[in-house]
């Protein structure tokens, strides 16, 4: 007996499927590499002193990874569905490097509590952005002011030195990703263009999602792994 022909809003919600398995096995693939190349740069100590070893040579990291996620951002159009995935996966393994630091301060067991809090959060916020039905569009301006806010205060308490600002820094922090978490799902999810899947331009505007999510992530791993990392 013959399947009953999909109807148009089940074809856009597979394509729409399928499209968010590649954001989301981008993203991992990234976190995969990132926490692999904090983990090899910090067991092999000769490594990290080298990038320590002088304050030019981290802060020319860091310069690298806000390049490549400019040059990304800016220039994806241009680039060829190639290249964009090597300048994604290259600022993974960049951030890596700087990441690496963490195993120097924080153990290794509240290290990896953190990343599974992490992910635990990440998963449920992630998956209702996907799947609600409410609006998040007016959640977009007053995270993005929040992250605003958030940066300027963390810039000047990085003079202040106050431990009050920055145990509230860092709860401000933990609830605007997970708030992006969710928006920036339902925005991905929104943009996705039907019926050109399996094109370069799907799979470039899989690697930008895939990006977002990314950072998503990382920074609210940050934010937490001030609440549950022990010192060394």
């Amino acid at each position: 007996m013959d399947s009953k022909p999909l109807s148009l809003d089940q074809q856009v919600a597979l394509e729409t499927q399928r499209y968010m398995v590649k954001v989301y096995g981008w993203m991992c693939l990234a976190l995969v590499i990132t926490g692999f190349v904090a983990w090899y740069t910090a067991k092999y100590t000769d490594l990290l002193d080298f990038i320590l070893s002088t304050r030019w040579m981290f802060f020319a990291l860091i310069i690298l990874q806000i390049v490549s996620v400019l040059v990304l951002v800016s220039q994806i159009n241009r680039m060829s569905a190639q290249v964009a995935t090597f300048v994604f996966l290259l600022y993974s393994l960049l951030f890596g490097l700087t990441l690496s630091m963490i195993f120097h301060v924080y153990t290794e067991e509240s290290i990896a509590l953190t990343f599974f809090v992490t992910a635990g959060t990440f998963g449920i916020m992630s998956a209702w952005g996907y799947t609600t039905k409410t609006d998040l569009t007016k959640w977009g301006n007053l995270l993005l002011m929040g992250l605003v806010a958030l940066v300027l205060t963390s810039l000047i308490n990085y003079f202040l030195k106050s431990t009050t600002l920055y145990w509230i820094t860092t709860g401000v922090g933990v609830l605007i990703f997970v708030g992006l978490t969710a928006y920036d799902t339902q925005k991905i999810k929104n943009l996705n263009i039907i019926g050109n899947e399996g094109s370069d331009e799907d799979h470039k505007e899989a690697i930008m999602g895939a990006l977002t999510l990314y950072l998503d992530f990382i920074n609210l791993f940050l934010y937490l792994l001030r609440i549950f990392g022990r010192r060394k």
